[in-house]
């Protein structure tokens, strides 16, 4: 399984079939799509001229120029489409959809293109953001809609994902799922009637059917509230990763080419090999890799013969590579450090863990009054430390009382306490 390669196989199809100089057009959600497997000067080495967003209406007319559009099959896109196809903005356009088009939407294009300029339409089964070779996500903020409308979007858009993962992949998946879970049993049942619908995509010669195992996130309320401490997880829960970027700016003294940060294994080898690796194991690999560039460096300093010197150009784009890649991880591992400290994260986690797999109630109970006691411990680690020991020892309503009550005490909101409640009720059925 390789999400990355097979997104990066569809986009260089894309783009190879249409010969010369193009524009690459993209709505929202593919614009972040491509730029997960695709670095933008890899895509500029396929004679593309720029970067264009179909929902931005404010572009200079290049109609010499080929557009290569891939978009979302969603009404949105189409009616954009429509409005651009009155007044083109390009000599040709070549649509590719990431999944299935509905037949109405296409006679919708055909009607409003009025100047000849749609060459061809095609559907391509790139419909999710491949993060790593084998993760890959839909966009979806949270799988707990708090609206019968979100519901069905967030639905929707989860069971046209995975089909398009795994037509993408050439695969036809066993479907096994959670029964108890109405959200797990209703996208297994729609999941099934689609590639019922769609048979003739869905007709593998592969060997071997993957298993799709779906289940129901609410089922385990407990993960979610433990710190992590691989590398990948921690950018990830501490910093904030959207789309592989990671966002500094509000580093004091960041400097300007490490205000945003790219983590791709795809492009990163030492960060691909690294990315699950606890904290302590990556500080002794950082020290590696530092001292491999110190004695590179140490190495070009030594040049004096014409020899050395073609040697060293030769080398130049490799050893420039390496020196960015030890700014890069040096600044993120740097900045990880910081947080764990300013946050006391060693002692909040140490307690997370004796709550989560031993039973000392009124062990847990007392550790839990002095950090909750303690100005240097952030809110949010107060109330996942109390969500935690709520979810522990469900029964002791006086005692979780009491945590509710220091809580407050300590200056967390009451919406927020609220939520020690409500999580009762997400985490059984």
């Amino acid at each position: 399984m390789n999400v990355i390669k097979a997104m990066q196989d569809y986009i260089e199809r894309m783009l190879n079939t249409v010969s010369g100089m193009k524009a690459f057009v993209l709505d929202k959600e593919t614009t972040g799509m491509v730029s997960v497997v695709f670095a933008q000067s890899q895509i500029l080495q396929k004679e593309v001229y720029l970067f264009e967003r179909l929902d931005l209406s404010q572009r200079e007319s290049l109609l010499h120029l080929k557009a290569v559009c891939f978009l979302r099959p969603t009404r949105e896109n189409i009616d954009n489409l429509c409005q651009e196809l009155k007044d083109p903005k390009y000599g040709e356009y070549h649509l590719f959809f990431s999944h299935v088009l509905r037949s109405d939407f296409l006679t919708t294009l055909a009607q409003a293109d009025e100047h000849c300029v749609i060459q061809q339409v095609q559907e391509f089964f790139g419909d999710y953001y491949a993060a790593n070779r084998d993760t890959f996500s839909f966009g979806v903020t949270s799988c707990v809609p708090s609206s019968q409308e979100e519901f069905s979007l967030v639905h929707d858009r989860i069971c046209l994902g995975l089909s398009s993962v795994f037509l993408s992949l050439k695969k036809t998946p066993i479907i096994r799922y959670q029964r108890n879970s109405e959200q797990a049993t209703r996208i297994a049942q729609d999941l099934e009637r689609l590639i019922d619908r769609e048979t003739a995509l869905f007709d593998s010669k592969a060997d071997t059917s993957p298993i799709l195992l779906i289940l129901d996130r609410k089922d385990d309320p407990v993960t979610p509230l433990l710190t992590q401490w691989t590398y990948q997880a921690m950018v990830h829960d501490l910093i904030g990763m959207v789309n592989n970027r990671v966002d500094l700016k509000y580093v004091p003294g960041i400097k300007p080419e490490l205000q945003e940060i790219v983590l791709s294994s795809e492009q990163d080898s030492w960060y691909g090999s690294r990315m699950y690796s606890n904290f302590g194991d990556l500080g002794i690999s950082l020290r590696e890799l530092v001292d491999e560039f110190q004695s590179k460096t140490k190495s070009n300093q030594s040049i004096t013969t014409i020899a050395e010197m073609k040697k060293f150009l030769e080398n130049y784009p490799e050893f420039r590579k390496l020196s960015g890649n030890v700014s890069k991880h040096v600044t993120l591992v740097g900045e990880l450090s910081r947080i764990v400290e300013y946050r006391s994260l060693l002692d909040v986690s140490e307690l997370e863990q004796q709550i989560a797999v031993t039973h000392d109630h009124s062990g847990h109970l007392s550790s839990l009054k002095q950090i909750l006691q303690k100005p240097q411990i952030q809110n949010r680690d107060k109330l996942r430390l109390a969500m935690l020991y709520a979810l522990r020892y469900e029964t002791s309503s006086n005692e979780i009382n009491l945590v509710r009550e220091m809580l407050s005490q300590s200056g967390v909101p009451q919406k927020d306490i609220h939520v020690i409640i409500s999580i009762f009720n997400r985490g059984q059925r």
